[in-house]
């Protein structure tokens, strides 16, 4: 059953049954380090919301599919997945402070991950993570720049990504038609440069999980103009 059509169904429950069926065939202890990151993930996202459902619903989407349709088991990637918004939207309760500059608290976020799982994880995150946006220019361009530019250096990032951008762009069906015309307006200029991030040689997929992905990005495109020129 697709993860959208999961969630719809049966909701946060089945998505973490979901979640747990997939980690039946890892080891104890990389099953531990997963349960662990998922509980952050539930306890920092407990009071978020994307306009219908939880936001952990959205974290747990994005870790399934990596592990189901990409067939990725690296257990840092998959930790990283559930926690890929973690900085970026709690970086004081995560770095254990009550204030800060945008860098403080961001360094501090990434330097408590690094600390409860290693750096790797901690790097990940980083890659995924929007920096603090300049006022003066256009957001969404300064986004996809921060987008083409982390994930050109980091490989393992763009496996986040694409699959952060699949639930996003894919799923725009599944919310208010408002927000899915300024998802579509944010989100349709990326997929041509992540469909040549994704056929690079050195990003770390197999030839099935990458046209998985590159059908993933023509239908999220099919929606896109669906909802901007129709």
């Amino acid at each position: 059953m697709p993860l959208h059509a999961i969630t719809e169904v049966y909701g946060e429950p089945g998505l973490r049954e979901r979640f747990l069926l997939e980690l039946a065939d890892f080891p104890p202890a990389d099953r531990a380090r997963l349960e662990e990151a998922l509980q952050l993930a539930a306890t920092l996202h407990a009071d978020d919301r994307r306009v219908r459902e939880p936001y952990l619903n959205h974290c747990l989407r994005v870790a399934i599919r990596i592990m189901r349709y990409y067939a990725v088991r690296d257990v840092d990637v998959l930790i990283a997945a559930l926690l890929h918004d973690a900085v970026e939207d709690h970086p004081a309760e995560l770095a254990g402070r009550d204030s800060g500059t945008h860098t403080e608290l961001t360094e501090g976020a990434i330097a408590e991950l690094a600390r409860r799982f290693n750096p790797r994880v901690a790097e990940l995150v980083r890659s995924v993570t929007n920096p603090e946006y300049d006022p003066d220019r256009d957001r969404d361009e300064q986004y996809r720049m921060h987008v083409t530019e982390s994930l050109d250096r980091d490989p393992w990032a763009r496996v986040i990504k694409v699959s952060d951008f699949t639930d996003n762009g894919v799923g725009v069906i599944h919310t208010t038609y408002e927000k899915a015309f300024r998802s579509a307006t944010k989100y349709r200029p990326l997929v041509p440069a992540l469909r040549e991030l994704v056929g690079r040689p050195d990003t770390p997929l197999s030839t099935p999980a990458r046209e998985h992905i590159l059908d993933q990005l023509d239908l999220a495109e099919e929606r896109f103009a669906a909802i901007l020129d129709g």
